[in-house]
């Protein structure tokens, strides 16, 4: 049984018949949401061997939570006594609010801004919005479905970013190994077959999980299965010219997947040779293409300077002198 079905059944088994007993049919939301394996469908047999039972995360209004809160809490855990120490089923009762302030540090009655989105980790908006809702009766499903994927302009935005952090480092895969660096240049190529997962991942608008899952999660994307024996080939390779020979098949695969989308016209890959060096860089305009297309000025003026991204790839804020002092900022904090 998965984690998610063994959770729903002790909802229904369980859980449900004591707030209709104890509570008079309390209003509540109940689902699996959040860390684990079985939140993302991921669990199995090894997942048992610490962490993995039955659990329930109850959701009820602001009111209800101050009147009955600690109240139905208590009863969960008095009810969750049976059975083994690793088997006991484990229930939490929180508001809507609370729980995702305390998981996203959001206000999830208040639209998310640009910074907001991304500022939040992707892994963690996944666990958000995966997993399964049992019952709903106080807006559960509607606050998923405000996180449910990024706002249009900023998955454009996004997508600009994932390529622009492609295209400059394709010449240090073989820059690297002319030299006779072939764990560097091993290093760089596995460096941008992650990248490339990643822009698959926003081109089918679905988070991607963490290292875990990532790949398991990469394979059952619609249009890359394609790409994984191309992207084994870059982390397989021994010398940089094979390296460099399978990106520039998984590069030109990307632009076809693109087309898809049908956001731009047609694009085609150029292999150029950056200042004549004997690298091969593939080279496309797709983030040209795709600026123009974003219309929130808070976006617009994002994607006019660096194309940074999201937190989870935060690695070019400490390039800029002029940043120092926002990072700085992280570390002198005292709460």
């Amino acid at each position: 049984m998965s984690g998610i079905d063994l959770s729903r059944r002790h909802y229904e088994e369980v859980v449900m018949p004591l707030i209709d007993s104890r509570f008079r049919g309390l209003p509540h939301s109940a689902a699996l949401l959040g860390r684990g394996s079985e939140v993302l469908g991921y669990d199995d047999d090894m997942s048992t061997d610490h962490d993995w039972r039955a659990r329930c995360l109850l959701f009820v209004s602001e009111e209800d939570f101050a009147a009955h809160g600690p109240a139905l809490q208590s009863e969960l855990d008095r009810a969750s006594l049976s059975g083994s120490q690793d088997e006991r089923p484990r229930d939490e009762v929180h508001t809507l609010r609370d729980y995702f302030r305390r998981e996203l540090a959001l206000d999830i009655d208040v639209e998310p801004r640009v910074h907001d989105w991304l500022t939040m980790p992707e892994h963690t908006l996944l666990t958000m919005t995966s997993g399964a809702v049992f019952h709903d009766e106080v807006g559960l499903e509607r606050a998923r479905d405000r996180l449910g994927y990024y706002p249009r302009d900023v998955w454009l935005y996004l997508m600009v970013t994932g390529w622009w952090r492609i295209h400059p480092e394709m010449n240090l895969v073989g820059r690297s190994g002319y030299v006779g660096d072939e764990l560097g240049s091993s290093l760089i190529g596995a460096r941008l077959v992650s990248d490339i997962m990643r822009l698959c991942f926003l081109m089918e608008r679905q988070y991607a999980p963490y290292s875990k899952w990532f790949g398991t999660a990469f394979a059952r994307l619609s249009n890359c299965p394609e790409l994984v024996p191309i992207l084994e080939r870059v982390l397989r390779a021994t010398t940089w010219q094979q390296r460099e020979e399978a990106l520039m098949i998984a590069y030109d695969r990307l632009g076809a997947i693109h087309d898809t989308l049908g956001l731009t016209e047609p694009v085609s890959s150029a292999v150029v040779h950056l200042w004549d060096r004997p690298f091969r860089v593939a080279w496309s305009s797709v983030p040209d293409l795709l600026f123009p297309l974003i219309e929130d000025p808070a976006v617009r003026d994002l994607a006019e300077r660096w194309p940074v991204g999201p937190v989870d790839r935060f690695r070019e804020l400490v390039w800029g002198p002029r940043n120092r002092s926002a990072l700085l900022a992280l570390f002198d904090r005292s709460d």
